[in-house]
């Protein structure tokens, strides 16, 4: 097994044995903290800002200018002692005495950014020039139903691909059963680095695959990176349906229509289903500060949890029974969200196959002043009920179109995961 960098591999002891004892998640914060050099009360954050921007100089010109970096050099585990330190159980414990899992996406997010900056620190720099952000959850998977709250649980990860400005970062999670450690999710995350003040793309460290498994790892993010491409144009906004999704649109329609008034606008709702534009709920969030990053905008850790706790929330609502998450997918962050935005969440269902269901989450910004809506983050999420659940029919094109488009190609990539 890897090595923990020498940063994390502290002093900290145990009485007995004198083994060094893994970081836990407080750490982690803690040291992203020191690395960008952020404030911890809010009425510093200013200053603090202006203090990086001398840091631009120690930006690199050119991609070749920084020393190449192995996958082990990025390599951590961290620890969350859920068994091992009571007191902080009840931060992590949901009605049903299970791990909330909208604070291991927390969880997740601040290990992955702290993975980066291992990978791109500078022994001679104490602090980084760098701003590394989350751009992307491409996939978690879930390969239990509960995770239980009173095991330790085990976080292990590092940078698995490198482009000229982004990352990504492979984690994984286990729990501690009958003194082993089984393991309970996987999850890739793309990051990217800034500059000091977030405003523009910077270089990171290149990585080089050292053996063959690693060389696999290596060109699987790439081609992880050239599917996104590809998705991304597939949008219904740049090009037309395909002949297979307008065949299935139009299914949707005629199983729907009243064939006794043979009329676009009478429509019947079949047996076991659930109109589209009723399995929905939305919710409201004042970003206050205190739920703050490293650069002072609302970490996007609490976005994923508040976002997953509506989509659990809604599929709850759909499914009439307690949904458990099985895959998380392409959760896309596409621009920030300030201290003191007025955040509208919107959760959809918008396909079911027996017990499972697949909600879609819309965050966007409401600018008080403009009176404009912007766009923040698209979640996707699958869960599996515990009884099967009402069949969702589209009512309109706007609705026909997620049936068989992004969440049914996201279905598809789940379902081998479930």
């Amino acid at each position: 097994m890897w090595k923990l960098p020498s940063f994390l591999a502290r002093t900290l002891t145990s009485g007995t044995s004198g083994l060094p004892l893994l970081p836990d998640m407080a750490e982690v914060r803690s040291r992203l903290r020191e690395i960008v050099g952020a404030s911890t009360n809010w009425r510093d954050h200013v200053q603090a800002m202006q203090e990086r921007k001398a840091l631009h100089t120690l930006l690199a010109k050119r991609q070749e200018d920084l020393p190449p970096r192995r996958m082990k050099d990025s390599y951590l585990e961290v620890i969350l002692p859920l068994g091992s330190q009571p007191q902080i159980r009840e931060k992590y414990l949901n009605v049903y005495n299970s791990v909330r899992f909208g604070r291991i996406l927390e969880d997740l997010d601040s290990l992955g950014v702290l993975i980066c900056y291992t990978h791109t620190k500078q022994e001679a720099q104490p602090r980084s020039p760098l701003s590394i952000v989350t751009a992307l959850v491409d996939k978690i998977n879930l390969r239990k139903k509960v995770v239980h709250p009173d095991c330790d649980i085990k976080f292990t990860g590092n940078v698995s691909w490198v482009g000229k400005t982004s990352m990504e970062v492979k984690m994984h999670m286990l729990q501690l059963h009958d003194g082993d450690y089984c393991p309970v999710l996987d999850a890739t995350f793309v990051m990217v680095a800034r500059d000091p003040e977030n405003k523009r793309p910077a270089f990171v460290n290149p990585l080089i695959p050292e053996s063959p498994e690693e060389e696999e790892i290596f060109k699987q993010g790439e081609m992880n990176k050239l599917k996104r491409i590809d998705f991304s144009t597939a949008s219904l906004l740049k090009m037309a349906p395909t002949a297979e999704e307008r065949n299935i649109v139009h299914d949707i329609f005629l199983n729907t229509l009243d064939t006794r008034t043979v009329s676009f606008r009478s429509r019947v709702l079949p047996p076991n289903s659930v109109w589209m534009e009723d399995a929905k709920l939305k919710g409201l969030q004042i970003c206050h500060p205190q739920e703050r990053n490293i650069f002072n905008r609302i970490f996007g850790g609490f976005l994923m949890r508040k976002a997953f706790e509506l989509g659990w929330a809604t599929a709850c609502s759909c499914g009439g029974s307690r949904p458990f998450i099985v895959s998380v997918d392409d959760i896309m962050f596409q621009r920030p969200v300030e201290v003191g935005s007025l955040l509208l969440l919107s959760g959809q269902v918008c396909y079911t196959e027996k017990n499972y269901i697949q909600v879609r989450v819309h965050s966007e910004v409401y600018d008080a002043d403009t009176r404009e809506h912007h766009t923040t983050n698209i979640f996707h999420f699958t869960f599996i009920s515990e009884n099967e659940v009402p069949r969702v029919v589209p009512k309109t094109y706007g609705g026909k179109y997620p049936v068989n488009a992004l969440p049914l190609k996201l279905w598809k990539r789940t379902l081998p995961f479930c």
